[in-house]
């Protein structure tokens, strides 16, 4: 089993440090923690079933693109009923 520092695991799957740490304190990861130079420096033992789970869980970013302009295409289409219906309001005013 290799073990990983928490930056270096999180440069391997592009994730923030912040990210990692919230899978290392919900028990996603599991970690070791050894006591170097005076100060307690935790690792990530890398496993690969873990490792699988997690390649899982992370949306690739152009997914999250994708799925950011469905949900920006859905919100103008909306607008645009919206001002169609305050058009036919005025038209039917005139």
């Amino acid at each position: 089993m290799q073990r990983i520092t928490i930056k270096a695991y999180a440069v391997k799957h592009k994730l923030s440090i912040f990210n990692v740490m919230k899978m290392v304190k919900s028990g996603k990861l599991k970690t070791d923690s050894i006591e170097e130079n005076g100060k307690e420096v935790t690792y990530i033992v890398l496993d690969e079933t873990i490792e699988k789970e997690v390649q899982k869980g992370i949306v690739p970013i152009e997914e999250k693109e994708r799925a950011s302009e469905k949900e920006m295409i859905k919100v103008l289409q909306k607008e645009v009923r919206l001002l169609r219906e305050e058009l036919d309001v005025l038209k039917k005013r005139l």
